[in-house]
């Protein structure tokens, strides 16, 4: 009888609730089945002793429970930020700050889980029992020699923000910020194993980029739409409508990506014949079938909840995408802890090693067309082309015209993008200082230049249809509440901006930041991101199409453009006068002998830096100019237009203001 007190919708949480939990035990029996097929041969593999059955047994029921944690927590949040509709004053509905609440439980046990992992990771990385490496002292020395260990305390602090923030956070625009944290986590466990170590490791680590991402996507995702659901949120057809389109793109990206990465590290002919081939082809497996099963949830389950029905059989139908899923992760923990056939096999070379493939002697067609395309801003880049074109089209047949100069910019834009990180300018870049900086001048100077120059917020804004006073926030009203948000405002501020923008040169080359960054892949990709952000922040309020927070009077813009220059010629003057090598160790251990001189190939990078300054500020000149040339145009307009529908009437009062006035002075002389 007590049951029957109990509300169906707390029932229906708590039943969600023992799923997760059920999932996770599913996913920790089948990674410790699977891992205990290969453990004995992974650490002989790696010449190591084993750590004995805690570690064997702990380490992947800690990583289960870190990734468990970590997949509800980012999937919550994603819920709150895009999936529930906020109220247009910014506080959290109830379903929004229930989804965040349970954001902070799982970020609680990311936290646990995450610092488990350190001595754990440790204690297998060094071959020790897992009581020795307990010892403070020995466990200080081992995390700040270990770079996995050192990730998972990193993640663990992370976890620990996220836990204690989501018990506070009331409003939308900082749930927003903690889901952005929450991928932010993500980062160090891409940034370590297999994925980050020898060769081909730029093509490993991108892919798993979008590997992890999509599915961590995913699989949150649908544990927060069921909790959603079973404690009978609103909104129920919309919720469940936006995650299935996610879910689309997300197995489609983990489709691609999870073959790219399984490519790189394990050859086609060892699929069937190793322990890492066979856990491959069931991970393989295993994303069919989650396909399949996502498939009958869009075609009918989603269909029957919008139609007001149908809400119990997603719940049925998304509980098995839920057990098949930890199962699947599962199986990704265990193929984490396999060593795959890449470092089995002979070593690759130092070039290999550090840059992550073989390089030639470069030359000017090199340098223009040996691609290698980059996973991340390739991508990046051949998106926004498509979404800008994709706008464009779509008003168009609307009936509304954009200008072919804006579309052509974009695009202009988007290729430079391209050329820069994927053409051979991308794949000498990591290797030589002198092309690194021709890629910094790139996307910092002349990329959003033109991206700015094509307004694509403005074209974003006129293809999204505006949600009506009776509808849930959508996309358009989410990129409005950017636009006006206090980051936007601050990074647009004039000083902001332009100490970021040349500030920024002398806090990266001169504080020891390139040094360090020269040795990870993914530092690489965060300075290209940088580069590209910075500068689409300092020209945007200065020659953009789109409004910013901040509008500028046109000397200050120009103002802005010349107090950078002298900035930047003086950067460039330093490198060319420097006589310090930047980035000196792991450029000697490159050894490539077509750079035998690394200080005359840092000068030619200076020289690079100094004179490619010019470009841009010879665009931007332009563009001022035309924009006040038809801003001058739009306001003769606009007086003309106003004249003729008052027939004239300021002109008239001023003739007659000055016939009073002559009338005046002609009385006062006589």
């Amino acid at each position: 009888m007590a049951s029957e007190t109990v509300p169906a919708g707390r029932r229906r949480s708590s039943a969600v609730g023992v799923l997760v939990g059920t999932a996770g035990l599913l996913a920790a029996v089948v990674a410790i089945a699977l891992t205990a097929l290969s453990a004995s041969d992974a650490y002989a593999a790696y010449g190591l002793p084993d750590p004995g059955a805690v570690t064997r047994f702990g380490l992947p029921v800690a990583r289960v429970l870190a990734e468990s944690g970590a997949v509800v927590c980012i999937g919550s949040l994603l819920l709150a930020s895009f999936g529930i509709p906020a109220r247009r004053s910014g506080p959290l509905t109830a379903d929004g700050y229930a989804a965040v609440r349970a954001a902070g439980w799982a970020a609680a046990l990311w936290c646990v889980g995450a610092v488990l992992l350190v001595p754990f990771t440790a204690a297998d990385a060094t071959g020790r029992p897992v009581s020795e490496v307990l010892d403070s002292t020995v466990l200080f020395g081992l995390v700040d020699a270990l770079e996995e260990a050192k990730s998972w305390l990193i993640t663990a602090v992370i976890a620990f923000v996220l836990a204690v923030a989501c018990r506070i956070v009331l409003s939308w625009g900082w749930t927003v910020a903690l889901f952005a944290l929450s991928l932010a986590g993500m980062l160090p466990l891409i940034a370590t194993g297999h994925s980050a170590s020898g060769g081909a490791h730029d093509i490993a680590t991108n892919s798993l980029l979008f590997h992890l991402y999509s599915a961590t996507i995913w699989v949150g995702g649908l544990i927060a739409v069921l909790a959603h659901l079973a404690r009978k949120g609103a909104h129920a057809g919309l919720v469940a409508r936006r995650f299935s389109k996610i879910a689309l793109v997300c197995w489609i990206v983990m489709a691609v990506s999870g073959v790219l990465n399984s490519y790189v590290r394990v050859p086609p002919e060892q699929l069937f014949t190793t322990t890492y081939g066979a856990l491959v082809v069931v991970k393989v497996l295993c994303l069919a079938l989650l396909g399949v099963i996502a498939y009958f949830q869009r075609e009918r389950a989603v269909k029957r909840i919008e139609e007001g029905a149908g809400r119990n059989a997603l719940l049925r139908l998304g509980a098995v995408e839920v057990l098949a899923m930890f199962a699947t992760i599962g199986v990704a923990v265990a193929l984490g802890r396999t060593p795959p056939p890449a470092e089995l096999g002979p070593l690759p070379s130092r070039v290999e090693l550090l840059v992550g493939y073989p390089i030639e002697p470069p030359t000017v067609l090199r340098l223009l067309f040996d691609f290698r395309f980059d996973l991340v801003f390739g991508t990046f880049s051949i998106a926004l082309a498509a979404l800008y074109v994709w706008g464009v089209v779509k008003l168009r047949r609307r009936g509304d015209r954009w200008p072919v100069g804006r579309t052509a910019a974009w695009l202009l834009g988007c290729a430079s993008i391209l050329i820069a990180t994927s053409a051979g300018i991308g794949r000498y870049a990591p290797a030589m200082f002198s092309v690194h900086m021709g890629q910094h001048m790139v996307l910092s100077m002349l990329s959003p230049v033109l991206l700015v120059l094509a307004g694509p917020t403005s074209l974003a804004l006129r293809v999204l249809k505006p949600a009506s006073k009776d509808q849930p926030p959508g996309p358009r009203e989410w990129l409005l509440a950017f636009l006006h948000s206090p980051l936007t405002r601050l990074l647009t501020n004039p000083l902001v901006a332009l100490a970021l923008f040349v500030g920024s040169f002398w806090a990266l080359y001169f504080s020891g930041l390139f040094d360090a960054a020269l040795y990870e892949h993914w530092a690489h990709l965060a300075m290209n991101a940088h580069f590209l952000l910075v500068g689409y922040v300092f020209y945007w309020p200065v020659i953009g199409i789109d409004p910013a927070p901040r509008q500028l009077p046109p000397l200050v813009k120009v103002g802005l453009v010349f107090a950078s220059m002298p900035f930047h010629a003086f950067f460039g003057i330093t490198l060319m006068m420097s006589k310090t090598v930047i980035g000196s160790d792991f450029y000697r251990g490159l050894a490539l002998p077509w750079v035998p001189d690394l200080l005359a190939d840092q000068n030619l990078g200076g020289g690079l830096a100094w004179a490619s300054g010019e470009v841009p500020l010879v665009v931007v000149m332009l563009a001022l100019l035309i924009q006040w040339s038809r801003a001058d145009d739009r306001a003769a307009r606009r007086i003309d237009r106003k004249a003729d529908a008052d027939g004239d009437a300021d002109l008239k009062a001023y003739n007659e203001m000055l016939r009073r006035l002559s009338e005046g002075d002609t009385s006062g002389s006589r």
